[in-house]
């Protein structure tokens, strides 16, 4: 198999879309929470009629949602170190 043979671009590009979609909708949900937090820490630190449980509110949203972002990457690197690229399979 060369690097032009359809066949084999074929199967990476399937072996490359399976990675991309593992965990998205877990990564999606942290961007989520990390955006909600962002706008919420804004509006808290904007608007001295909040209370002040708000900005913690903000601070627990974007921790979950960088934990949600790190633990995509990591069950993405594991699965690609557990089942490398063969072009032969």
């Amino acid at each position: 198999m060369t690097l032009d043979d359809p066949e084999f671009l074929a199967k990476r590009s399937a072996y490359i879309d399976t990675i991309r979609t593992m965990g998205r909708p877990l990564r999606i949900a942290g961007f989520v929470a990390i955006l909600i937090g962002v706008g919420l820490l804004l509006w808290a630190r904007s608007n001295t009629a909040l209370p002040a449980w708000t900005t913690w509110v903000a601070y627990g949203l974007l921790g979950a949602g960088w934990v949600a972002f790190i633990y995509v990457v990591v069950q993405r690197s594991r699965w690609v170190r557990a089942n490398p690229f063969d072009p032969n399979l």
